[in-house]
């Protein structure tokens, strides 16, 4: 079957204030070729040139379709929902003006819907990091290429997939369900809808191809919702949405009602914690809001979770405010969790939190040693080597016996790790363990020029620590000192290297490399440009 005897799909385009980049969305959509018999571009009464950029472009494409709202809906759920109304095709695709589809993305999830029979079809997606064009892939591992699902119930953790844009719907099935966004200003609006489809029970069906590219412009004036958490508001949404999402599930299988809390506890506390910041108001808001939605999880859910999240659930309910030490509480949220000194024990021994917060880590004693939240201090040893101590964690690292540590360059945009040599590790004074770790730096950037890193190349920094009864460890680095000085160092093959240590987000270190004079220059631009846009952001 070829692509001019698929059935069709629509793809709807929602769109708001956004003549910029729009027109990019359209064009993606249009180039998916015959497949797609209809862009249907909804246009919730924008106050820019949204409309005329929609207007010309349709007065050029017959199969683009414009819908233009009168009144702004205040959300992307209305101007969805006039979109699957206005739809035609078999199928309905759904692209934020913001964001485009790949080629062949239409094609890809046609045919492979069409295979299987399957009312909905999941491809891959990214997170496009502009400028620098680094695809972070989107939930990776959930989705089996060629994989097909009866019944959601028979793979729960699906419920972590939240996105509706990476699906292709049978408009058919949305009709036969009423299946809709919820409307007006809601945001998460995708955690509702995703949640009323897996309650509908189709089969999935599963293709390895790229269908859709999420651009994440953090830099912008106006960033997207998800990224909009200046305010408390943004994560009492996230929670009100979560809320309705757990219900509709639970209506229709206890086990995916379940499945939806815990991926609460591992994934959206833990992401919202680490990225806390240090405003006091905006904390204790946060904490009350959180401890009051736990409260009503039941214990079987917060059971289920990952050590790690129960541990945060015991602390938020020790306390009616943020700890002292939440920066701590932070970084055991990071990805992979680090918790950072001192180890305390209470009364008994078991490992607690703190002396000030005695709440027991229950379970930290029996977890394999490649689950342990072990943390790693980094601070330079010279131009070309970094200083590492290992710190010990209630002795279960002791138990284990440390031997070699082996430094790892993971791309941010994805693809291969790098590893460098393993090192001896040697016992310290403090009860932890230390090494020098060298690397080099041009055969790095020779290594991510092979694997199509250009002009900026940027690295997630970690370490691997192997033991002496066979288990092994990997978690990130805590910089130290002047470990986060930029440096231009000579490299015969690029003439220059800048190279730009920089702590992420979740206190991690990570590295960004510019060879040779474009690359370094190239660097320069986008950090002014980041802080030209903070600037104005303010």
């Amino acid at each position: 079957m070829n692509s001019s005897n698929l059935p069709t799909v629509s793809v709807v385009v929602i769109a708001y204030n956004d003549a910029g980049l729009v027109g990019e969305a359209v064009s993606s959509a249009l180039a998916q070729g015959p497949v797609v018999t209809e862009v249907i571009a909804v246009n919730d009464a924008s106050s820019d040139g949204t409309a005329r950029v929609l207007d010309e472009l349709a007065a050029v494409h017959p199969r683009l379709k414009v819908v233009h709202r009168t009144e702004n809906s205040g959300g992307c759920g209305t101007p969805r929902n006039d979109g699957i109304a206005a739809a035609s095709g078999r199928y309905v695709l759904f692209l934020d003006s913001d964001d485009i589809l790949p080629p062949g993305a239409a094609d890809a999830l046609v045919r492979t819907a069409e295979e299987h029979r399957a009312p909905v079809t999941v491809g891959a997606a990214v997170r496009r990091e502009l400028p620098l064009h680094h695809d972070v892939p989107w939930m990776p591992g959930l989705h089996t290429p060629g994989e097909v699902i009866e019944r959601p119930v028979d793979r729960p953790e699906l419920v972590r997939d939240t996105l509706c844009v990476n699906k292709l719907y049978a408009r058919a099935f949305l009709q036969e369900h009423g299946l809709r966004f919820p409307d007006g200003r809601f945001i998460y609006e995708d955690f509702v809808f995703t949640a009323r489809v897996l309650a509908a029970a189709p089969r999935i069906a599963v293709t390895g191809d790229l269908v859709y590219v999420w651009h994440v412009r953090r830099s912008a004036a106006q960033v997207s919702i998800s990224l909009d958490r200046k305010d408390v508001g943004n994560w009492r949404s996230r929670i009100e949405a979560h809320r309705t999402a757990a219900r509709i599930l639970a209506e229709a299988s206890p086990v995916l009602g379940s499945a939806c809390r815990v991926k609460f506890l591992e994934y959206d506390l833990r992401m919202y914690l680490r990225e806390l910041g240090r405003d006091p108001e905006y904390q204790a808001a946060w904490w009350t809001l959180t401890r009051e939605y736990v409260d009503t999880f039941p214990e079987a859910d917060i059971e289920a979770a990952a050590a790690h999240a129960r541990w945060i659930v015991s602390l938020l309910r020790a306390t009616v405010t943020p700890p002292a030490d939440i920066e701590r509480l932070t970084r055991l949220a990071a990805e992979p969790p680090r918790l950072l000194p001192p180890y305390v024990t209470g009364p008994t021994g078991a490992p607690v939190w703190s002396e000030e917060l005695p709440v027991e880590l229950v379970g930290l004693t029996g977890l394999p040693v490649g689950e342990l939240p072990v943390t790693v201090d980094a601070e330079p040893a010279g131009r070309a080597a970094v200083r590492i101590r290992v710190h010990d964690l209630y002795g279960r690292l002791a138990e284990a016996g440390p031997v070699t540590a082996q430094l790892s360059f993971v791309p941010r945009a994805g693809g291969a790790p790098v590893l460098a040599q393993p090192v001896e590790l040697h016992p310290d004074s403090g009860g932890g363990w230390g090494a020098v770790l060298p690397f080099r730096l041009a055969d790095l950037a020779v290594t991510g020029r092979r694997q199509g890193l250009r002009r900026m190349q940027a690295w997630n920094v970690g370490v691997g620590v192997r033991c002496a009864d066979g288990s092994s460890v990997f978690t990130s680095l805590r910089p130290q000192g002047r470990l986060l000085r930029r440096r231009a160092l000579p490299s015969s093959r690029y003439g220059v290297l800048l190279a730009q240590p920089y702590r992420t987000g979740a206190g991690a270190l990570a590295l960004r490399l510019a060879p040779g004079a474009e690359g370094a220059l190239y660097l320069v631009r986008n950090r002014l440009d980041r802080a030209r846009a903070a600037r104005g952001a303010d």
